[in-house]
């Protein structure tokens, strides 16, 4: 199936004055065409692609503002094409798919996805999701500031991590958990407010999710056993992220 766009005919545009575009990658022309009717009467661009290939052709040279992916592709899988395109850029990415486990979700964030949607879906469903990542995009403000906590320390803007001189690679969902856990560092963080912030305020889904990021954040942050964990759990609570013994007051910023 060739990459097409269909006009949008609403009046959700972008900072550049047009209408955002979503680069929908689904080679079943049952669902893709119907949805892509969907998106243009709700004031999207969208862009179609049935393969891996046409998807990264469509993502390279048609700048989409987010990406709604089905996992299953007649010439790859699409968490490869995940993999790919959270590599080379930030864009929004929605996975769309059948396999529905906790096991599923889990890797499908863990390769930078910012949302999961289960097939079957309503229109109404995706499309609510969309403008909620398309907003938490746009809270993350381009600045330039770092934020620093003992050996911790974050560029916001260039969303980069290092512990001490050792940089850190963290998906999308480890850097804004971090970030926020470091705005608030000697304090406790509730759940209730992670899950709001970091994922979204309308999240249905397990909250196992952020103990699973928490997790593999620890991990990467080289915590180890026998040495005093940097981001404590709060038990019916939520987390903290301990200021060093010598630290007072709020990070550096």
């Amino acid at each position: 199936m060739p990459t097409v766009t269909v006009q949008a005919e609403g009046g959700l545009v972008t900072g550049g004055n047009r209408p955002v575009r979503v680069l929908l990658v689904e080679d079943e022309l049952t669902i893709a065409q119907p949805f892509a009717s969907a998106l243009s009467r709700n004031g999207f661009e969208p862009i179609l692609a049935g393969t891996v290939a046409e998807a990264l052709e469509a993502a390279r040279s048609r700048s989409p503002d987010v990406i709604l992916l089905d996992l299953l592709l007649p010439d790859g899988d699409g968490r490869d094409l995940c993999r790919t395109l959270r590599a080379e850029s930030r864009v929004p990415i929605i996975m769309l798919t059948a396999r529905g486990t906790v096991t599923d979700r889990v890797v499908g964030l863990e390769l930078g996805a910012d949302d999961y949607v289960v097939k079957p879906f309503a229109a109404a469903e995706v499309i609510s999701r969309i403008r909620a990542v398309l907003r938490r995009a746009g809270e993350q403000r381009p600045d330039a500031r770092t934020l620093s906590v003992g050996e911790l320390r974050l560029d916001v803007g260039a969303r980069r991590a290092w512990r001490g001189k050792e940089e850190i690679s963290l998906t999308r969902k480890e850097f804004d958990l971090l970030e926020r856990l470091m705005r608030d560092a000697g304090s406790v963080v509730s759940r209730e407010t992670l899950m709001a912030e970091v994922w979204d305020e309308n999240w249905f889904g397990s909250t196992k999710t952020l103990d699973v990021h928490v997790a593999w954040l620890r991990r990467k942050l080289g915590e180890r056993a026998g040495t005093p964990a940097q981001i404590r759990t709060v038990r019916g609570v939520g987390f903290l992220l301990e200021l060093p013994a010598s630290a007072g007051g709020a990070p550096a910023q």
